[in-house]
């Protein structure tokens, strides 16, 4: 049996069109490995690729895909509105066919070993290849960003998982690991006001107090002059699309604000948009297993 594996990296880089080309070229090098869609913010300067093939193929791939980036881009003169601390920030992998979530987190590790030995990267593991609890929470890993990553990297409890106590000098630290399938879910706001955003991200968001699974940022989105709630939403068969949505209206609303609209980045599960379509056509008898024609023609 066929096992496939699904591979996010995330790069800090949303602007240049040579660097960004150069990871396609990348992404595409392996025979075993499709590039399933990828996407750039110039906003997050950040470029977010979406894989899937074998774990041997992934691999390959993936060092591949950070060396051209450890080449290409320079953290010290990196800008942007996303959390970043490496030129590959962070990877994540999800198992998807035929392939349990234990091997996935032995295939992590593997990556992150090679990472560090064949480019000089120092890798952390998070989400479910964490080794200790701090490390779960991808944010509390890259918390204070790639300027002050150097220090931080002095202190035991942020040792990384492989590699020495210090950064790579221009490509900074990435984080690799294993976790179920998540949704990267942005709202834009007919506003340019940064704390109205910021108000609605800390309600929605798990570690302040809001849903559980749901990480959120504001940002400001300077082309367009407005802002931005942008959420990953892990958990989406717990914390459907549309009842954040539906608060996120209803907090912006006390501002005298509105929903300009919302955007997924990279690849979603299907029964994620049936879910809210279900929920806004009020079709409470619907069945997604049975009624969806996809369903039948692909196995």
């Amino acid at each position: 049996m066929t096992k496939i594996v699904q591979c996010i990296p995330n790069f800090s880089e949303g602007k240049n069109l040579t660097t960004i080309n150069k990871l396609v070229e990348a992404a595409k090098s392996t025979a075993s490995v499709f590039l399933l869609d990828y996407s750039s913010d110039e906003n997050h300067n950040r470029s977010v690729f979406t894989l899937i093939g074998s774990p041997e193929g992934i691999e390959d791939v993936v060092i591949k895909l950070c060396k051209v980036a450890r080449d290409n881009i320079d953290m010290t003169k990196h800008t942007g509105k996303h959390p970043r601390m490496g030129s590959t920030d962070v990877i994540a992998l999800v198992p998807i066919k035929n392939v349990t979530m234990e091997e996935t987190i032995k295939l992590s590790e593997k990556i992150g070993k090679r990472i560090y030995n064949e480019l000089s990267i120092p890798v952390m593991l998070y989400a479910n290849s964490a080794k200790n609890e701090n490390r779960y929470n991808l944010a509390s890993i890259r918390k204070g960003e790639f300027e002050n990553m150097a220090k931080k990297l002095l202190k035991e409890e942020w040792t990384p998982d492989f590699g020495e106590s210090k950064i790579h000098p221009t490509a900074g630290i990435t984080a690799v690991g294993t976790r179920n399938p998540m949704i990267a879910f942005n709202v834009n706001l007919n506003t340019n006001n940064l704390e109205i955003a910021n108000n609605i991200a800390k309600i929605i968001r798990g570690s302040s107090g809001g849903f559980k699974d749901c990480k959120a940022i504001s940002l400001f989105l300077e082309d367009k002059n407005i802002v931005q709630v942008s959420i990953n939403m892990m958990n989406y068969n717990k914390l459907p699309l549309y009842r954040v949505f539906e608060i996120i209206k209803f907090e912006a609303k006390k501002y005298g604000v509105t929903v300009l609209e919302s955007e997924i980045v990279g690849i979603t599960p299907g029964k994620a948009l049936v879910d809210s379509a279900i929920y806004y056509l009020q079709m409470n008898n619907f069945n997604y297993s049975s009624q969806v024609l996809e369903n039948y023609l692909f196995d």
